[in-house]
């Protein structure tokens, strides 16, 4: 499609409309200029200036935003306010999608609208993280974008990569993600072949997690890396959720555990100083650890659903 603006009749059909509602509302609602909100969603002036011309002839856009959308974009405003985020997007909740489905799309959308050519793109593990990976595959090629593991276990990243045929620049821990001993997991970190990656990771463009319940379906759980059998003494310990494996209680602490001193990866305590942590979660059975993690300050962007910000707002600390 052409760019040129002499020959090209811009409409809304050619973004979706979740772009136009956000343009919509950045413009109408918050005041930006058309060159503030081409920089903020990386699309020319020109562009943002024909999508809302057509947005209001289609009648998409009238005297308030007829969208669906619009509630999102409310809660995304309470959800930043609230917790002090860098950014906040929530998408509508659809029942019969799979949440990790659902957000890793809405994830990989976040994302292809920020990553610029020759960024590098940190990832944790678990699903929604990799339904993200496997949708990013074209923008990587495209924009040469490369992909570093957060933690080790090679294997929890490969399906993502494989589906996503993601070939350029992939820098995955040569590690196990946990290991029995924890001198031998300190002995690993310390390896160059390891902490050159953990400290290429916290320095990525974007570094992305998921965020995990602590429950007996849940997928630290499911991947084995603790038994069903350790869930109710990391509850009586305080344990409400993870994040790369490291549990943390209901005030966004990090519990001292034995399991932390297996587990290769970056830790949270040096995640949390890192500028661009985006976590891709939601559902009802991880309000509480999201909201847990937001207070710990680990993450500084939220992706979720609209059904689990509401929920997040209702939470009392």
């Amino acid at each position: 499609m052409s760019t040129d603006a002499g020959n090209t009749d811009w409409s809304y059909a050619d973004a979706d409309e979740e772009t136009l509602t956000r343009i919509a509302w950045y413009y109408y609602n918050d005041g930006l200029t058309q060159n503030e909100i081409g920089e903020r969603l990386n699309m020319s002036r020109i562009k943002v200036s024909r999508l809302l011309d057509s947005g209001r002839r289609s009648g998409i856009i009238q005297v308030r935003i007829n969208s669906r959308y619009q509630g999102c974009l409310t809660l995304e405003r309470e959800i930043k306010d609230r917790y002090g985020l860098l950014e906040a997007y929530v998408v509508p909740r659809l029942p019969e999608e799979d949440p990790s489905d659902r957000l890793g799309q809405a994830a990989a959308q976040f994302l292809m609208q920020r990553l610029k050519q020759d960024d590098l793109l940190a990832v944790g593990w678990g699903a929604t993280v990799s339904n993200t990976i496997q949708r990013l595959g074209h923008l990587a090629n495209e924009k040469h974008i490369g992909l570093v593991s957060l933690t080790g276990g090679v294997s929890t990243y490969v399906e993502g990569m494989r589906t996503a045929n993601w070939g350029r620049s992939v820098h995955l821990v040569p590690a196990p993600l946990v290991v029995r001993d924890p001198a031998v997991a300190a002995n690993l970190s310390s390896e160059p072949a390891v902490a050159n990656l953990l400290d290429m990771a916290l320095n990525a463009s974007f570094q992305l997690v998921g965020i995990g319940e602590l429950s007996p379906g849940s997928t630290v759980v499911r991947a084995g890396y603790i038994s069903p059998d350790d869930v109710v003494p990391l509850r009586r310990k305080g344990a409400v959720g993870d994040i790369l494996c490291q549990f943390y209680n209901e005030r966004g602490e990090v519990l001292d555990l034995p399991l932390h001193d297996r587990v290769i990866g970056v830790k949270l305590a040096s995640l949390s100083k890192a500028e661009k942590v985006v976590a891709a979660a939601g559902g009802l059975s991880k309000v509480q650890a999201i909201h847990s993690a937001l207070r710990g300050k680990f993450i500084g962007i939220l992706i979720t659903d609209e059904t689990t910000a509401t929920a997040l707002l209702d939470v009392r600390d």
